[in-house]
């Protein structure tokens, strides 16, 4: 059996030179995510999310990016949930793509905000409809007895609700307004290529080369 610390990679894939990348990282983002998408590798829009409670204390978990643009980076949950209820303690939080195949590594950091209402009421009702129901059923990150809670609570959820739910006013839209970006593109002998990316006070991004 391998140790751990036997485990070795060379990261050969690409590179990632500050003069051809581009200069706004919105642009520089599109172009990986693109990229990804055209690679097909598992799950490209997997995200790890990282929040801060008014503990102090660091949590993280993976969510799926429903959309982006100037404004920031979309995604959908439970707002009644433990990352949920931390954004809304301390709306700062940072995201993470880690597109393994490509050996590319994207960080995004920046103030949380909830989307409008009426964004939130459209993705809900492009959803299938079981995961619809399942907005009402699931009472997320909360303790319960079984999986039958969940199942009762659909059932229940159906003969309430039919086939045409309304959005529950606890679930909907996050969007992370970027403050800082990092793009990572692994490279041999650990000499990996980190640009960043940093909003300044006139509005313009900064771009710098880090050291591995």
């Amino acid at each position: 059996m391998n140790k751990l610390s036997d485990l070795r990679k060379s990261y050969e894939q690409g590179e990632l030179d500050e003069s051809l990348a581009a200069q706004e990282p919105l642009s520089q983002f599109k172009q990986w995510l693109d990229h990804a998408l055209a690679s097909k590798v598992p799950e490209p829009n997997a995200m790890t999310l990282a929040t801060v409670g008014a503990d102090g204390r660091p949590s993280t978990r993976i969510v799926l990016i429903k959309g982006f643009d100037a404004r920031g980076i979309v995604w959908f949950t439970n707002y009644e949930s433990r990352k949920g209820q931390e954004l809304a303690a301390n709306p700062h939080a940072a995201l993470q793509f880690h597109w393994v195949e490509l050996e590319r590594v994207v960080r995004i950091e920046g103030q949380v905000e909830q989307i409008e209402p009426e964004a939130s009421d459209e993705y809900y009702q492009s959803r299938p409809l079981d995961s619809r129901l399942g907005a009402w059923a699931s009472p997320q990150s909360q303790v319960i007895a079984s999986r039958g809670v969940l199942v009762a609570n659909a059932a229940k959820a159906a003969v309430q609700h039919g086939l045409n739910p309304a959005r529950p006013p606890h679930w909907g839209g996050f969007r992370l307004k970027p403050e800082r970006w990092e793009f990572w593109q692994g490279r041999k002998s650990r000499l990996h290529d980190r640009l960043s990316y940093r909003l300044q006070d006139d509005g313009h991004w900064l771009k710098e080369r880090l050291a591995p």
